[in-house]
């Protein structure tokens, strides 16, 4: 829970000045009248290094599943949660999340739940791992969800491992090519336009000597350029317009949104299948797991789907409804609701899914990996035939004399 700094009067009209901890500052009020005491001002402590705690910093799924299965160990061998977090927050390597457990230890001493207090994190503790710890500690099974919650960061850290490294080639061959670039027109280009002084000069290669020109001489210029192309390329895409677009589209581009569907239905299969199979309800469970998968259509078709849950239709039918979650999904979640064995089955299918994102990843790599050569090829074949043919073609007016 939240701490409250207040200033007031006491019963003899004193100035008194503290803190109380309360789950809101209408409670904090509350506590303090019954105490006796008139606030006059009263207003949420900021945490202390909440910015290096965390909130605005988020951390490594490998550091969290790490933290998760070292907490299960220490409360399965009795170790109070209390004193268990303070040990972890001491040996924790990632200083952000040991400032954020050790504050939350501080909370839950306090007397905030355990969830409540990891809740004050968002950045580092994300609404899956809220929803485990919350449905481990009504359950009394809070080792069983820790050691869940463990295995699932460790699952999705690979699918994110499968994803970056599916993105990273492209652009570290887009990297590669445009430094070559630089390097042609920087250190090659003077040597043949020295070699041919006095000869004519095609079109082409007149544009190319002035672009090599234009760098090594005015290639402050090209700095600052490139730094404010940046800053643009970036505010863009960071802005709402160009967010709803991508949302909205990402799912249907050729070759990459069927990449793209497969990765956003295995988090999806995966959060809902760990949370359910922690006791977590159906409803609580489909918001997490929607709130997590990464697409906005996603998110919005499983809330629209939780509105026809809640009037007693089935989880597959309601899902269908949207026409974004393949057939063979809706065909297991029918299937697992009937047989009572839906955790189960959409742990299967998140695993099939999981395989097809790694599979698909590869794939993606042989396709880019020859278009790559080839562009890389035509640059640089390209700029030496356009610096040649100036040469040929003195050559043979010399042969004509």
């Amino acid at each position: 829970m939240p701490a409250y700094v207040y200033d007031g009067l006491s019963k003899q009209g004193q100035n008194v000045h503290g803190e109380v901890i309360a789950n809101d500052s209408r409670s904090a009020m509350e506590k303090l009248r019954e105490a006796g005491v008139t606030v006059t001002t009263i207003q949420e402590k900021e945490v202390k290094g909440s910015k290096a705690g965390g909130r605005g910093k988020k951390v490594k799924l490998a550091d969290l599943s790490v933290f998760c299965r070292q907490f299960a160990a220490m409360t399965s061998a009795g170790v109070p949660v209390t004193r268990a977090m303070t040990t972890l927050s001491k040996q924790t390597v990632n200083k952000s999340l040991a400032q954020a457990v050790k504050q939350t230890a501080d909370d839950v001493e306090g007397g905030s739940t355990l969830a409540d207090a990891f809740s004050k994190y968002p950045k580092i503790f994300n609404p899956l791992f809220i929803a485990m710890i919350r449905s481990g500690e009504l359950g009394g099974i809070l080792e069983q969800s820790l050691i869940s919650l463990s295995a699932q960061l460790q699952k999705e850290k690979k699918l994110k491992d499968n994803i970056k490294s599916a993105i990273s080639y492209p652009r570290n061959i887009g990297i590669f090519a445009i430094i070559l670039l630089i390097g042609m027109l920087v250190g090659l280009v003077p040597v043949f336009e020295g070699m041919m002084a006095g000869a004519e000069i095609t079109g082409v290669t007149k544009v190319i000597f002035g672009l090599s020109h234009s760098i090594r001489e005015r290639w402050y210029f090209w700095i600052l350029g490139i730094v404010i192309l940046i800053v643009v390329i970036r505010a863009i895409v960071k802005s709402k317009p160009a967010h709803i677009f991508w949302e909205n589209h990402k799912l249907t581009l050729p070759k990459f949104g069927d990449f793209m569907t497969k990765m956003v239905v295995a988090r999806f299969c995966r959060t809902l299948a760990t949370l359910l199979a922690g006791g977590v309800t159906a409803v609580q469970a489909l918001e997490s797991a929607g709130a997590t998968a990464g697409s906005d259509l996603i998110d919005k078709a499983v809330k629209d789907a939780i509105v026809d849950i809640e009037d007693g239709k089935s989880i597959s039918d309601s899902l269908d409804k949207s026409g974004l979650f393949p057939p063979m999904l809706i065909g297991m979640i029918a299937i697992g609701e009937e047989s009572g064995t839906l955790p189960d089955l959409l742990d299967k299918v998140a695993e099939f899914f999981e395989e097809d994102v790694e599979v698909a990843s590869a794939n993606l790599k042989s396709i880019i990996e020859p278009i790559a050569l080839v562009g890389i090829g035509g640059l640089v074949g390209g700029m030496l035939i356009c610096l040649y043919i100036p040469m040929f073609s003195a050559a043979t007016n010399m042969e004509g004399y």
